[in-house]
């Protein structure tokens, strides 16, 4: 069985991380290099860092940052945000990026998962999407949760795998900084739709969460931010627990 991963997510604003509750509120956490170092150093799995208002201020995603994150973590990490085409994609592969995760520009632009995929490898290609739970079902939403669309969670994920992303990573906007679990219905209605890994995002308070999640929710890896941020889960402490509860992680 594989490991199941643990995800240190870190939101970017102005060079600062930030975190907020469900998608607003958003409060200082410390310098991503740092906090990078630190999770690298405790054991966390992967790195994820977004740069959460490229795509709204349509700018670039910081290479410099990229490179002194890769200079002082030694655990694969992906980065999102502003990434629109593929010579965004190459820059920050050359930063030392080892994934890209795209939201918005895929879902106005379908063909770059294609494109990212044949030219740098569906293992680069990483599917962020942002879903609310609405009386019609699962929306996806654009520009950080700003914009509704009408693409639903389950097509539109399935298209994103014919069209070669490597993984989905999926946050619930309902669950977002509320710390009361993950959207795990939703959750193992992708483990079970799809044959590529499910990161989950969205709603870490506790460590059962991260049980509930791999269990109930069917996902390959979960992504916290608050509770790995302000210290309220360490991340040695939670992969033990994982294992006293028949979880297979990398400890």
């Amino acid at each position: 069985m594989l490991a199941k991963r643990i995800i240190p997510c870190l939101d970017i604003k102005d060079g600062q991380t930030v975190k907020g509750t469900n998608f607003v509120n958003l409060r200082q956490a410390g310098d991503p290099v740092e906090l990078g170092r630190a999770y690298s150093q405790q054991g966390a799995d992967e790195l994820v860092f977004l740069d959460i208002t490229a795509s709204h201020e349509e700018r670039k995603t910081f290479t410099e940052l990229v490179t002194r994150i890769a200079a002082n973590i030694n655990i694969p990490f992906t980065v999102g945000g502003g990434i629109n085409e593929l010579s965004d994609v190459d820059r920050l592969l050359n930063a030392g990026a080892d994934k890209v995760s795209i939201n918005s520009s895929a879902i106005r632009n379908p063909g770059l998962i294609d494109e990212i995929a044949k030219h740098f490898g569906s293992q680069v290609c990483v599917l962020a999407v942002d879903a609310k739970q609405t009386s019609d079902g699962w929306k996806c939403y654009l520009n950080g949760g700003r914009i509704e669309t009408d693409k639903e969670l389950m097509s539109w994920t399935r298209e994103a795998q014919e069209r070669g992303a490597g993984e989905i990573l999926f946050t619930s906007m309902n669950h977002d900084g509320v710390k009361t679990g993950y959207a795990n219905e939703a959750l193992a209605e992708l483990a079970t739709g799809l044959s590529i890994p499910i990161i989950a995002s969205g709603g870490a308070g506790k460590k059962e969460d991260f049980r509930d999640v791999f269990i109930q929710g069917k996902a390959d890896a979960a992504l916290a931010a608050s509770v790995f941020h302000f210290g309220e889960i360490k991340i040695p402490e939670l992969k033990s627990y994982l294992c006293s509860q028949g979880i297979t992680v990398r400890l």
